[in-house]
């Protein structure tokens, strides 16, 4: 069973996100004092006095809106009011009760949840502001400011009346599997393709996802979290004070914390300095990852085509030669069964722990078969190695001198490593320290 869902819904710019940050205990959500920020909804968990749920935060409703972008938002969040077991209805103090929260209201009451009214930005708690909060017909206001922390315990205390037992048993190892690349590479639609209903907001218009937008789900028996993210447009094309340039360190942050990254390219154009990039970056955060090239069933195919992709491919990418490359439509459903199998195969290289006694063996067959070179009359000794750390993989090497190591040597010893040991999908680290002489 997973936790309990307490879904935070009203109008836009009431303080939802903020709220939802505070919660969690850490900046997920896009603050901005802008309607319709945050679009899709987000996912994370919580925790108060010891009772743990999932809280999702959504965009704000507005029912009476014509915008595609607001119908799109509408219907995310009653996807969001469909999952949960609490409803947190928000509305605004400062503002007052206006139109959008009766029909919000109105909505709430037939959707047959536990819904909690919670009126927000009471700064100095003048709970005289509550009275026309009645009128919404969901029971007895709660006051708080997210800003000042005010009246948060409280309104906590009686989500946590209302949640369902969560069951503690439950296994919370999920693989997390971010998808990154350049806007409108097909990121949304594979989430929505791997995850079988339309889970987040798929578009031709570049830039829809800002979030990183977390979703939960099993495979084959398995637990897995698909993390979509914002694509990633060159720098000089954001405005520093855009949401879109919060959304990208979103992005990047989602990198940072995933367990697996799909970097997505796009078939029908050519790899460009931002595909390079983003790829880099994931090779930089030592992530296992997967090269996913979409539209595959855009482009013109003879017997060589695949052969040229990946040598194009390998040629950009050459520091990352381990990885693996999936072709995929996800318009016509191809080989999109296989990124699953694939992300499993590069975490499984990544978890990877080698017996010491193993490694040195390794080791000593490659120095002996090719022995370091000698730098100004000294030449490096390789006492032995072992491995450190896995996820990524992380070899230390005790040797005489460590400046004598070289790139290319460097190179050479991770490559029969990866002979030996395959860790294909995953980067590897190799660290030189110098060893004390025994005295």
């Amino acid at each position: 069973m997973a936790k309990p869902l307490v879904a935070v819904v009203g109008r836009p710019n009431v303080g939802k996100s903020t709220f939802f940050n505070k919660i969690c205990g850490k900046r997920i959500s896009i603050i901005k004092d802008t309607p319709g920020v945050t679009r899709d909804y987000i996912i994370a968990d919580a925790e108060w006095c010891g009772t743990e749920f999932t809280l999702i935060d959504t965009g704000g409703i507005d029912l009476r809106t014509d915008d595609p972008m607001g119908k799109h938002i509408l219907s995310q969040a009653r996807v969001a009011i469909d999952m949960a077991d609490v409803i947190l209805f928000f509305a605004d103090a400062k503002s007052g009760v206006v139109s959008t929260d009766y029909d919000v209201a109105n909505m709430l009451r037939s959707c047959g949840k536990n819904v909690l009214l919670a009126v927000n930005k009471l700064d100095n708690f003048e709970l005289e502001k509550l009275y026309d909060f009645y009128e919404l017909g969901l029971g007895e206001p709660i006051p708080i400011s997210c800003e000042q922390s005010k009246g948060l315990g409280d309104l906590l205390d009686e989500i946590v009346k209302l949640l369902p037992k969560a069951d503690s048993s439950q296994d919370s190892a999920a693989l997390s599997i971010a998808v990154v690349g350049k806007p409108n590479v097909g990121k949304s639609s594979i989430v929505n393709k791997l995850l079988g209903f339309k889970r987040v907001i798929v578009s031709d218009v570049a830039g829809t996802t800002r979030d990183a937008i977390d979703t939960p789900f099993r495979y084959n028996g398995k637990d897995y979290v698909l993390i979509d993210t914002a694509g990633m447009r060159r720098k000089r094309s954001i405005d520093d004070d855009s949401v879109e340039s919060y959304s990208v360190l979103r992005s990047l942050a989602a990198v940072k914390r995933a367990d697996v990254v799909l970097v997505m390219f796009d078939a029908s154009e050519e790899l460009s300095e931002q595909d390079v990039k983003i790829a880099g970056f994931v090779h930089e955060q030592g992530k296992p990852c997967v090269v996913v090239v979409n539209k595959w069933d855009k482009i013109e195919k003879d017997a060589y085509t695949v052969n040229k992709f990946n040598e194009k491919i390998s040629a950009d990418l050459a520091f990352m030669n381990y990885v693996k490359t999936l072709f995929i439509s996800v318009q016509t459903g191809q080989r999109v069964e296989k990124v699953i199998d694939f992300a499993e195969e590069a975490y499984a290289s990544a978890s990877k722990r080698i017996p010491t006694g193993t490694l040195n063996d390794v080791v000593s067959e490659a120095v002996a078969m090719n022995e370091p070179p000698a730098f100004s009359g000294r030449r490096l000794k390789i006492y032995y190695a072992t491995q450190a750390e896995t996820n990524p993989p992380k070899f230390v090497f005790f040797v005489n001198d460590d400046t004598l190591v070289h790139f290319s040597y460097r190179r050479y010893l991770e490559n029969r490593l990866r002979k030996a040991f395959d860790f294909t999908g995953t980067p590897i680290k190799l660290v030189f320290n110098k060893k004390k002489e025994d005295v």
